[in-house]
């Protein structure tokens, strides 16, 4: 017996279960096309996704440009190469059942000439593209054009209602569904307004009720809304269903296919996952892109909250109770700082954090001499993997920067998450993930260290458990 009846999404008849996409060659092929051929939708990222040459080879991602545009042209024919190769293999694993969808960032460097590079490419393969992180406008031009429904991630109607005066109301008929991804339960980055606090979530009901009825408002009361952020158990959900309140309703699992057998994520992110507790998953406003991002406590996000305790604001000259000279850098150049802030400095460097960067806010951060090379490689690294990026000061345009100084409070977003897609200590690297993650520890489905196929997943999902 099954808790969820078919819908008619992206052109055809499936379970309303989607698989979410997760970026940097997390969701790969071989798990969306799993998910499509139990029945759902499966999705893999186009988000620097990996590329395979004509043998099934890896191909490796090595940037030979001098300059940051040099790279960021490499990185989109990668991108592009790496879209098509995970297309083909969720369509070949699909086995003609289900859709698969296709999850990009708007704030990724290069979203559309990526996406009309990979879409003019799989026309057949490719049933949906899913979309946030920024305010995607043009996605439904560009869907369109391909004849590929577009799903926009939004988390509030207020974001919704813009991106349909703007745009969607011009592209009505490839509108496969409306992502309500919740700001405070979902993984990775999360559209979190100025005005919402990170530290006092909002019950969801009543943010997708509004979206509904902003949606009912323009003639989509027909049209799907996927709730994403938070999903576990079904049978959690059960007043959702056939709910004139919430409209047709399909339901995205982003963290429980992490742990499949055909998830390719390494042996040690599995067993992370299984360990995880309840309050090991947080937001944090460390990301290069300036949005909320949630993830799991380890060594990487406590170096950065670590690195930001170590910081003090400075003046060029004495100016109020900044009195007190404080020499940094090699040269020992003067800064002024408070007497308090002054000590505090001592202290650090005494520590050995004798390195003090200069931020855009006008503070310092002091560092180990080895974290300062490693950040300043990073930054000078820079592939323009991002639209705008606060660690590097990239920006997609003409001058090639965001007018800032390069944030040393950040991180090289790709380098890390290019790592722990590809083995990489989990303990060491960022590792985004749901606000749910913790429940694999206590979930009997997952009981002595059980890790099913997809299939058998989403039987279990299914069921409401």
């Amino acid at each position: 017996m099954t808790i969820l009846t078919p819908t008619f999404m992206s052109g055809k008849e499936v379970f309303p279960l989607v698989e979410g996409g997760k970026g940097i060659a997390v969701s790969t092929g071989q798990s969306a096309g799993a998910w499509a051929a139990a029945g759902g939708i499966g999705t893999f990222s186009a988000v620097n996704a990996d590329a395979y040459d004509a043998n099934g080879n890896l191909i490796p991602v090595v940037y030979n440009g001098r300059t940051r545009r040099e790279r960021h042209h490499e990185l989109i024919s990668y991108a592009i190469k790496g879209g098509i190769s995970q297309a083909k293999v969720a369509h070949e694993m699909s086995n003609g059942n289900g859709r698969i969808h296709m999850n990009v960032l708007w704030e990724m460097g290069a979203v559309e000439p990526i996406l009309h590079g990979i879409l003019s490419q799989v026309k057949g393969l490719v049933h949906g593209v899913t979309c946030g992180a920024g305010m995607p406008y043009k996605l439904a031009e560009i869907c369109s054009h391909y004849n590929v429904f577009y799903y926009p991630i939004v988390s509030s109607a207020r974001a919704f209602s813009i991106l349909w005066k703007r745009a969607y109301s011009r592209f009505t008929e490839y509108l496969g569904g409306i992502v309500y991804e919740d700001p405070w339960l979902a993984g990775g980055h999360n559209g979190l307004s100025n005005v919402e606090d990170p530290k006092v979530p909002q019950p969801p009901y009543q943010r997708v009720k509004d979206l509904r009825k902003a949606m009912t408002e323009v003639g989509l009361a027909a049209t799907p809304i996927i709730m994403a952020g938070g999903v576990w158990w079904l049978s959690e959900w059960q007043d959702w269903l056939n709910n004139p309140e919430i409209g047709p309703i399909a339901f995205q699992f982003g963290t429980r296919p992490l742990l499949t057998q055909e998830s390719t994520i390494s042996p040690q992110w599995k067993q992370k996952l299984m360990a995880l507790k309840e309050g090991d998953i947080y937001l944090n406003k460390f990301s290069p892109t300036g949005f909320y991002s949630s993830a799991v406590e380890n060594s990487f996000l406590r170096d950065l909250k670590a690195r930001s305790e170590r910081q003090i604001p400075f003046s060029s000259e004495t100016v109020g109770d900044h009195t007190e000279e404080l020499a940094i850098g090699a040269r020992g150049r003067l800064v002024y700082v408070t007497s308090h802030d002054k000590e505090n400095a001592l202290n650090w460097m005494a520590q050995g954090f004798t390195q003090a960067m200069r931020t855009p806010d006008s503070t310092l951060v002091f560092v180990t001499p080895e974290s300062e090379q490693t950040i300043l490689k990073d930054q000078i690294d820079c592939m323009g993997c991002l639209s705008s990026c606060n660690f590097s000061n990239w920006a997609q345009n003409e001058a090639g920067t965001n007018g800032r100084k390069a944030d040393p409070r950040s991180f090289c977003i790709q380098k890390t998450l290019q790592s722990v897609s590809h083995g990489g200590d989990p303990e060491h690297e960022l590792l985004f993930s749901g606000h749910q993650a913790y429940r694999f520890k206590t979930d009997p489905f997952y009981a002595d260290g059980f890790i099913p196929t997809v299939k058998e997943l989403v039987a279990r999902i299914l069921t409401g458990y």
